[in-house]
């Protein structure tokens, strides 16, 4: 299957690319290569594999969802310039202020 110049571009304006003419032509033969090399591995014969084969019998090992402290050289006190009940302060973004608090 070949990819078209005028399916490169309709699918840049699909996704609302910016695609011009000399891009259009590289998109077009990359993706006609990577489709070639799918038509490849489409006429390898999978009749005797097992659609999971790379997967064992109940699905994939899941280990526990737990967490250890972090590795922390110091304190988080010794990080932080001000905390308050565990949480670090920080400054106030200036995008961040009401207008009546500048003071204008």
């Amino acid at each position: 299957m070949a990819v078209t110049r005028e399916d490169v571009i309709h699918i840049a304006e699909l996704a609302r690319l910016g695609v011009d003419a000399e891009r259009a032509d590289e998109l077009t033969k990359e993706l006609s290569a990577i489709l070639g090399h799918m038509d490849v591995l489409s006429q390898v014969d999978t009749a005797g594999v097992p659609p999971t084969a790379s997967v064992r019998e109940g699905g994939t090992p899941l280990r526990p969802d737990v967490g250890g402290p972090p590795l922390m050289r110091g304190t988080l006190e010794s990080f932080a310039p001000a905390m308050r009940d565990g949480f670090i302060i920080v400054p106030r973004l200036a995008t961040h202020e009401d207008s009546s608090e500048s003071g204008a």
